[in-house]
């Protein structure tokens, strides 16, 4: 059943990617972020109520409390990269960087929480590394870009660093809680981090200067990332880190494919390889 939660978070995951995109490109994208969770975080505890988790609240331990604050704070992170990298970037960029995320994680798994790293992971792990690689790079320009245009770069990869992070540490937090009021409780952490951030640059200002569809695509992306952590979390309650992570990164076929539809973003032949590869990789954990 886990492993139907998993996809469910890919496909809500895809639709966050674009929903976004759109929603902040006349957004600062820490206001972006931080008014997405606002949504999430309603979404979250709405679920908590509707399963009835909200009764078992007092009996969540220290530790488990610890890890899932944590694992907010790293989410908060991730998010505040990421879509800062999605404003400045093309998604079928941003997005295969986010997925290496999957290698890195699997490596934390081996060494934190005693998941096996197999020949086939392994050679999963070349996969996903190889096509990441063949999807990100440029051939060299004639002109020297300035280091601004590559800072959606920075933002990419350190989305994947801390959604690494977010991985490991919920697999731990939630052990110890029903996984919708573990997303829940996260979400909390994620809020207050996001709007400390939009204060601390005083961006709390540009809220009034967001027009209507921004509005409204950020409120279903919102949707949309709320639907995907509900499906991630009870995937990853039951099923194991090194194998839930890799299939939610398969997220990036229904990325790239709506960013073609909708964001007119075409794939070069050594980026469509490298979408196979990253896709290929990313089975073969299921076998």
């Amino acid at each position: 059943m886990w492993i139907l939660f998993a996809f469910g978070s890919a496909v809500f995951a895809g639709l966050t990617a674009i929903l976004s995109k759109i929603g902040i490109r006349n957004t600062d994208s820490n206001v972006a972020t931080a008014i997405r969770t606002v949504v999430v975080l309603l979404f979250s505890w709405l679920m908590v109520f509707i399963v009835g988790s909200q009764r078992t609240l007092a009996g969540v331990s220290g530790r488990t409390l610890l890890f899932l604050i944590l694992s907010g704070l790293a989410t908060g992170a991730s998010w505040l990269c990421y879509f800062k990298a999605l404003q400045i970037g093309d998604v079928n960029k941003v997005t295969p960087i986010d997925k290496s995320s999957t290698v890195l994680t699997m490596l934390l798994a081996f060494v934190l929480l005693g998941e096996k790293i197999t020949l086939l992971k392994a050679g999963a792990m070349l996969l996903i590394g190889v096509g990441t690689y063949l999807m990100i790079h440029k051939k060299k320009e004639p002109v020297t870009p300035s280091p601004k245009s590559n800072m959606w770069l920075i933002y990419a990869f350190g989305a994947a660093i801390f959604a690494s992070l977010t991985a490991i540490l919920g697999k731990v937090g939630i052990e110890g809680v029903e996984s919708n009021l573990g997303t829940a409780i996260r979400t909390i952490v994620v809020l207050i981090l996001a709007w400390i951030i939009v204060f601390a640059t005083k961006k709390e200002k540009t809220i009034r200067e967001i027009d209507q569809k921004s509005w409204i695509f950020l409120v279903l992306s919102g949707f949309a990332t709320g639907g995907s952590w509900l499906c991630y979390y009870r995937a990853l309650q039951t099923g194991p880190a090194s194998v839930v992570v890799p299939i939610d990164k398969l997220s990036i076929i229904f990325t790239i494919a709506f960013s073609y539809f909708f964001l007119k973003e075409k794939l070069t032949a050594k980026s469509t390889a490298g979408m196979v590869l990253i896709v290929a990789g990313t089975l073969s954990l299921l076998l």
